[in-house]
């Protein structure tokens, strides 16, 4: 206790050294948890409104380097009790180092709503493409191009072919819509498993000067041939 009562009073009415460290560590390690955030949001799925959504995992995140830090330095005290009762910073008594964790947990609280929204932006893009992609199958027995998403694909077994320039060779491939829109799907999926940035279909040449549909993505450089 006196050790702790020492720490307190060497760091009073300062910031405490050990912030930029421990908030860097926060944002990184939550950054890097993305997967494991957004597996967490698809088990709770809508049963959560907005305020809850917050709390999935900025707790275990401040825990996990809290223990990190004070690894490096015992003076520094607990923020939760060991039964696991009470709530986070119930052993924490000074006043700014308090202020200095509600300022790391807002910080990350923004970056956790943040991946969230931009995962739901994600599945909305994903959900009208895939829609747009069964309601051409349905109603007209096409699939709208994914490179312009303007006009229908002429699938057939000798080429693939959209008004906006696209022309494949499908000859002696067993190309059927049933099949491409299996390819559009898988691909989508695949890049949103990983990244929930929008990816970009597109043509590129090969060395014979044959085409391939290609989808790829700035942001996390998935990059797949469809067709």
């Amino acid at each position: 206790m006196d050790a702790l009562h020492r720490h307190r009073s060497m760091y009073k009415g300062t910031t405490p050294p050990w912030k930029e460290t421990y908030r860097k560590r926060c944002v990184d390690r939550l950054k890097n948890s993305r997967s494991r955030l957004l597996e967490k949001y698809r088990q709770v799925g809508e049963a959560l409104n907005s305020a809850a959504k917050s709390s999935l995992l900025v707790q275990e995140v401040m825990e996990e380097e809290w223990s990190a830090l004070q690894s490096a330095d015992r003076d520094l005290p607990s923020l939760w009790r060991k039964d696991g009762s009470g709530e986070m910073y119930s052993l924490i008594q000074d006043r700014d180092e308090l202020a200095v964790l509600e300022e790391i947990q807002q910080e990350l609280v923004s970056e956790e709503l943040s991946i969230i929204e931009e995962y739901e932006k994600s599945m909305t893009y994903e959900e009208r493409y895939l829609n747009a992609v069964v309601e051409g199958m349905e109603e007209e027995g096409q699939i709208i191009c994914p490179v312009c998403h303007v006009n229908n694909l002429t699938v057939n077994s000798h080429f693939t072919l959209c008004q906006c320039g696209v022309y494949i060779n499908t000859r002696h491939r067993n190309i059927t819509p049933a099949h491409l829109q299996s390819l559009l799907e898988g691909r989508v999926t695949e890049h949103m498993e990983e990244c929930l940035q929008n990816p970009v279909f597109s043509m590129a040449s090969n060395t014979d000067g044959s085409q391939n549909m290609i989808i790829g993505c700035k942001v996390c450089d998935y990059l797949s041939i469809v067709l």
